[in-house]
């Protein structure tokens, strides 16, 4: 349930006043009440993400993890240097382990893995554009909601598909994930899965199904592949590795369209809005555990004058020139985030989003022609 814009305001003027004090409630040792305030932010969340608890031992165990991620945002958002906002989000009254558990693709963080098939693509001297945005050129599906089912691999590749076919045939798709889940030989789809398993479950069902005729459950129907039954709307020809160069990554995107990526997805727990810029403390890039759609790239301009001039001269000032971003389409519903977006800082790697950039091709050129993503 959503609140209503007093409530809203109520919340973001509370956190916004109990900020300065969280850490200090929190290294003290006496478990006693909580202040009011906490209480009626932790109230406030409630409402807002339509939670209740099953008793008053269950109620004071999730106020405390709340707390804890109240703090946990605030010093996110003082190392962020004011390029992210971090703060209350649908899971701030989960554990990071709880976390973890429930959205990361632990199938995948478990070791460092290799695919074979990789590909080399024509460099041009410079990028086509200094920003990409597929969302303009309206191929790209409403953002989806994975809810319990660790199934961001197959969301991933769905709309991977989706946005590939939709840009070579200009034929709008919405692909069934829920085939994805069923058919894979990952067997249990919402315990997790590899991106590559999803495109060879593609190819060896020659294609998927439409979202409407195989809609999505929220878990998977093990053993019961229903594939053969319904007509296909979409199919591959392969899928390919991308260099693990971030300019390559960039020119690839804008000039032959949205690709996966699998990152770490700790920090997203805490993510409201703008460029996180995660520092390898805290978003290892060598623990990925999350696939989400890459759809563009672009520059933003720092907002200085909030900034005073100690600020401005310590030596963790925030940046003074354009921040150069990606643009990632997430799968835990459009109220989480950036309208179900978020992004990433582009050039340092952040989060591992270098590590295994993978894309379906949708036809059997010898050489992909370019095409045009708007700025």
């Amino acid at each position: 349930m959503a609140l209503n814009a007093h409530l809203h305001s109520l919340l973001v003027l509370l956190v916004a006043g109990l900020a300065s004090g969280m850490r200090d409630s929190l290294e003290a040792q006496d478990p006693g009440p909580r202040p009011l305030e906490l209480k009626e932010v932790f109230k406030l969340f409630q409402i807002q993400f339509n939670r209740s608890y099953s008793n008053q031992a269950e109620y004071a165990r999730r106020l405390d993890i709340f707390v804890h991620n109240l703090a946990t945002a605030q010093r996110l958002q003082e190392e962020e240097l004011g390029t992210a906002e971090f703060g209350v989000t649908p899971f701030s009254d989960l554990t990071e382990e709880e976390f973890g558990q429930l959205y990361g693709n632990r199938r995948v963080a478990r070791k460092d893995l290799r695919v074979a098939r990789k590909v080399s693509f024509d460099k041009q001297e410079e990028l086509m554009s200094q920003s990409c945005d597929w969302r303009k050129a309206h191929i790209i599906s409403p953002v989806k909601n994975q809810g319990n089912c660790r199934c961001c691999w197959a969301i991933a590749a769905a709309g991977n598909i989706e946005a590939m076919w939709n840009i070579r045939y200009k034929v709008s798709v919405t692909l069934s994930v829920q085939e994805l889940l069923d058919c894979a030989r990952c067997e249990d789809g919402c315990a997790g899965g590899y991106i590559w398993d999803a495109f060879i479950t593609v190819l060896n069902y020659s294609g998927l199904a439409s979202e409407k005729d195989y809609p999505f459950r929220g878990h998977a129907n093990i053993h019961k592949c229903l594939a053969s039954n319904y007509r296909k709307v979409a199919w591959i020809y392969d899928y390919i590795m991308l260099p693990r160069d971030e300019q390559g990554i960039a020119r690839y995107v804008a000039t032959q369209g949205p690709i996966t990526v699998i990152i770490n997805s700790k920090i997203l727990q805490h993510y409201k809005k703008g460029i996180i810029k995660g520092t390898s403390s805290k978003c290892d890039p060598w623990f990925v555990d999350h696939y989400v759609l890459l759809v563009g790239y672009g520059r933003s301009k720092a907002e200085e004058e909030k900034w005073t001039e100690t600020d401005l001269s310590h030596s963790n000032r925030p940046p003074r020139h354009s921040i150069p971003y990606w643009i990632l389409k997430n799968s835990w519903g459009a109220n989480w985030g950036e309208e179900g977006y978020f992004r990433l800082h582009r050039g340092s790697n952040t989060c591992g989003i270098t590590k295994y950039p993978i894309t379906a091709r949708v036809d059997n050129s010898a050489k992909q022609q370019p095409v045009s993503c708007p700025p």
